[in-house]
């Protein structure tokens, strides 16, 4: 199973939306919120390349960018790849 971590913020709307297709899918995933949080918000900066906006999402490390990304993935195919669920 793939390692998800996922930056958001209690207000955002799109954060949830990614969180609630990532519990469809029935993953796990280490929801770190940024609300209040420079240092974590910087963290998420860093490794998102620049992205300030949430959420960013990490799949084993690597940044797949926010929640039109991971729906998009999904739609074609590549998520449950991703996340370990499809050979």
């Amino acid at each position: 199973m793939a390692e998800i971590e996922i930056y958001s913020s209690m207000l955002c709307p799109f954060c949830w939306r990614a969180k609630r297709l990532l519990d469809k899918k029935g993953v796990k995933f280490e929801d770190i919120n940024v609300d209040g949080r420079p240092d974590l918000r910087q963290q998420m900066i860093e490794r998102a390349a620049g992205r300030t906006t949430v959420p960013q999402i990490f799949i084993d490390g690597t940044a797949i960018g926010g929640s039109d990304e991971l729906a998009e993935l999904d739609f074609n195919g590549e998520l449950d790849r991703m996340l370990g669920l499809a050979e």
